[in-house]
Parts: structure tokens; C-alpha cells; sequence
């Protein structure tokens, strides 16, 4: 089943502003665990990025419930900025990365020529995503790693994200559609 007509109507927005802002807030929270679990990973710091795919759900999710281009892109940009304006150390540079994190998965479902949803097509979309904080991250953080580290981080980054926003992201949308919530999109038939 393909993208439900591609005119957004105000629904549509409502839920991706809405899903953005609530993801927003939990993404200013994982910035502290973040920061709070550096310690733990001292030992190897790239396996860190274990938990990042959470940063990475909004792209996934809002193209999964929404079905509509454009709805990652949206809901990501609006968790980013949400998560930059709560105060987050990172700064402007968390807009760009929502870009970029709502923009691969739209890639992916696009290539899919919008008519997949399932387990399959989220588990990539959510890998795709990871693509981006890798890059970045890897430019402007840990550009001074070793070679090693920075394939172990692209790795686990992209696991991660398959994992956390890909697999997560279609659980989630099962639910939510299970308990009603979805009734106005065409992802409420699963």
C-alpha cells in the first residue's frame, strides 16, 4: 500500500509536530544519559554508541505513522530543534543532524516508492539514518580516533539505530495502531 494521497492535511501535521515535540523532550533527557554514561564506555568509548539509535526514531516513526513524504524529515527537524531549544550542548548543529536523520529514512521509503511499512523496510530506514550521525560525529568529534574506532562507531551507530528506530519504531507504530490511536491514518490498519 502506497502513500495516502501525498496533500498533507492538518492532521497530518499536527501529529508530526506533536510526535516531534514529545520525542524532543526525550531526546533533551538522552543527552543527559549522554553525557551521564561516558564513563561506563572508557574502557572502549565507541561502544557508547550502543544507545544512540534513540535520536534516530523520529525519522523512522514519522514516516511510518504518517505515510506521507516529507513526515520524517518533519518530525525529526521538530525533535531536533524542541531538544536544541530545551538546552542541549550541542547547539545549532542538532537541527542539521535532524535533517539529515529524518532525511535517509525518507530516502528509503521513497525507494520502496512509499508502498512498504513493515519490519523490513523500517530495520533499513532506520540504518540509514544512522549513516548521517556517523559521518558527523565522526567529523566533528572523534575525528582524531583511530581507524579502528571510528569503523567500530559507524558500526554500533547504525546497529543501533536499525535496532532502536527501525525495529522500535515499527513495534511502536503496531501498538499504537492496536490501541487506536491511529485511527485517521492508514497506518492504524498496521
Amino acid at each position: 500500500m502506497g502513500v495516502s494521497g501525498v496533500r498533507w492535511r492538518t492532521v497530518d501535521i499536527v501529529v508530526a509536530a506533536v510526535l516531534g515535540v514529545a520525542i524532543g523532550v526525550i531526546f533533551w533527557f538522552w543527552g543527559m544519559l549522554w553525557e551521564s554514561t561516558a564513563p561506563l564506555f572508557l574502557f572502549f568509548p565507541p561502544a557508547q554508541a550502543v544507545i544512540y539509535g534513540m535520536w534516530l526514531v523520529p525519522g523512522v516513526l514519522g514516516m511510518l505513522i504518517i505515510r506521507k513524504p516529507g513526515a520524517g524529515v518533519l518530525t525529526s527537524v521538530a525533535a531536533a530543534t524542541v531538544s536544541m531549544l530545551l538546552g542541549t550542548h550541542w547547539g545549532l548543529v542538532v537541527v542539521l543532524a535532524g535533517l539529515l536523520q529524518g532525511l535517509l529514512p525518507e530516502i528509503v521509503f521513497a525507494l520502496g516508492r512509499y508502498r512498504f511499512w513493515g519490519m523490513g523496510i523500517s530495520v533499513l530506514a532506520g540504518a540509514a539514518a544512522g549513516l548521517a550521525p556517523t559521518a558527523m560525529d565522526l567529523t566533528l568529534y572523534y575525528a582524531d580516533w583511530p581507524l579502528t574506532y571510528m569503523a567500530a562507531y559507524g558500526g554500533i551507530v547504525v546497529l543501533s539505530a536499525a535496532v532502536i528506530a527501525g525495529v522500535g519504531g515499527r513495534l511502536l507504530t503496531t501498538a499504537l495502531a492496536r490501541a487506536g490511536a491511529l485511527t485517521p491514518f492508514p497506518s492504524a490498519r498496521g
